[in-house]
């Protein structure tokens, strides 16, 4: 049975006859019931779901970081599906039946936030990255926006993060590593910023590989 929302003319959620009624971030859709599939699964199906997953896998330690990177990416969808959409145009590759991501391609976080100019990383011990940017001076409308760092060790599938780093104002932050990562292991870094008030972000920044 489904249910009427606001009145006979609005939107509805469940059954009603052949017809399911939802929603998503607010936006009402209808669409028919499953159907049991019939046909054998194809080639071109089965490399559609290998890169699917090889692609879920890649994001899965960035989750929290997407969510806030990717926040209203768009009016349909936002976070870990962003970013996912965002990776399949960009950063996957495809040679023969093997997948690659290049991480240089790939951003942790998307928006209209001005990054910050001459970020740079470098590693002050085996357990820490020494991130720095030029800071903003008082007065500036990003002074109070925080930095997002992210160190993936894609080997290991890790992640290091931190999602509400120093002030822009501060020019600079530390990193901690895990402390299970062994001497030349490889980190891609990005770097990015959230505002204040966690409406927006920027872009990140690819800022290379760093060896351990």
């Amino acid at each position: 049975m489904g249910k009427l929302i606001n009145g006979i003319n609005g939107p509805f959620i469940g059954k009603v006859g052949t017809v399911i009624g939802s929603s998503r971030r607010g936006v009402p859709y209808m669409k028919g019931p499953y159907k049991t599939r019939k046909t054998d699964i194809s080639e071109k199906e089965l490399r559609n779901r290998d890169k699917f997953a090889f692609a879920q896998a890649w994001l899965k330690p960035l989750l929290e970081v997407v969510r806030l990177g990717f926040k209203n990416y768009s009016v349909k969808s936002q976070g870990f599906v962003s970013a996912k959409s965002y990776l399949y145009k960009h950063a996957l590759k495809l040679e023969g039946d093997t997948h690659s991501i290049d991480p240089s391609l790939m951003r942790i976080s998307f928006g209209n936030l001005p990054i910050s100019k001459n970020a740079a990383v470098g590693v002050t011990n085996p357990y820490e990255l020494t991130f720095t940017w030029e800071p903003e001076t008082s007065g500036s409308d990003y002074v109070k926006d925080q930095v997002l760092m992210v160190a993936y060790n894609i080997r290991d599938m890790h992640v290091s993060y931190v999602l509400q780093g120093q002030f822009r104002s501060v020019g600079k932050d530390i990193l901690p590593l895990s402390h299970d990562y062994k001497p030349g292991t490889v980190v891609h870094v990005y770097i990015a910023f959230i505002a204040a008030d966690r409406s927006r972000q920027s872009d990140s920044l690819y800022l290379g590989e760093v060896v351990l």
